[in-house]
């Protein structure tokens, strides 16, 4: 009963400072706490009793006590990059979308009170990917260019092949995982409504990416034309299955870069 009042305090309680000029866009200044914990590369503790899952960004994965879960790289080196950057220190929470998740954790970012902006540090750091959701969008621009600076100077997990950014022509996967796939799209389809982006000469065995029609009503919205994305190279992120060949979800436009 304690930690779900802690936690709604959190999600609720307003910010009466002064205006939030200093935030990436799209984000609202929330309640303020102190780090007591950090679990991982983008999972903290507060003095309030609130766990915080840094939204917008996806750092390496430990165990966590998860069977048969194999850690990945450098997953112990953003925990402790984590740290040193907010253990101990006191933080404001600002939020662009959801402020909780199904887990009972809030949904936040976190500046530190000189200003440092814990996702930007991370992903400008290679130590984390950027990881959006359809009601989560908010500071998506300003971390892809975080994401982009690092992956190009091959920081952190860019210099190693696990966090490679795969060729969609090429052997994407495995499935069950989330990734960064580039490729030139050949065929647009639209069938019953579902777009199907696919990849490669044979869509039952090449990699393809599918829009749901309720999700394409969201990239109408935000002026992206799914259509008229054929002949266009993309870089595409998100979580592989296998369906006919690799094949991954796409939700929202932030999940696509438009290349050339």
């Amino acid at each position: 009963m304690a930690r779900a009042i802690a936690l709604a305090a959190l999600l609720f309680q307003p910010w009466t400072g002064t205006a939030a000029a200093d935030l990436p866009r799209g984000l609202a200044k929330g309640a303020t706490a102190t780090v007591v914990e950090v679990i991982d590369g983008d999972t903290v503790v507060l003095d309030t009793g609130g766990e915080v899952r840094l939204v917008g960004i996806q750092a390496p994965k430990l165990p966590l006590d998860r069977p048969n879960f194999k850690e990945w790289p450098l997953a112990r080196e953003a925990k402790e990059e984590l740290e040193k950057l907010v253990l101990d220190r006191r933080v404001t929470l600002s939020h662009g979308g959801a402020r909780g998740d199904r887990h009972g954790r809030v949904l936040a970012h976190l500046h530190t009170d000189d200003g440092t902006w814990a996702q930007g540090e991370m992903l400008g750091r290679g130590l984390a990917r950027v990881y959006t959701f359809p009601d989560n969008r908010a500071a998506a621009t300003e971390m892809l260019e975080r994401e982009a600076a690092a992956r190009e100077a091959r920081r952190g997990i860019w210099a190693l092949g696990y966090y490679r950014v795969q060729e969609a022509d090429g052997r994407v996967g495995p499935p069950d995982t989330y990734q960064l796939v580039e490729g030139t799209v050949r065929q647009v389809a639209d069938v019953r409504g579902r777009i199907f982006l696919n990849f490669g000469e044979d869509y039952r065995k090449d990699f393809t990416a599918t829009v749901a029609p309720k999700d394409a009503r969201t990239f109408t919205a935000s002026g992206m034309d799914i259509k008229s994305l054929e002949g266009k190279k993309l870089r595409l992120r998100g979580w592989l299955y296998e369906r006919n060949g690799p094949a991954m979800d796409l939700t929202h436009p932030e999940q696509v870069e438009v290349l050339e």
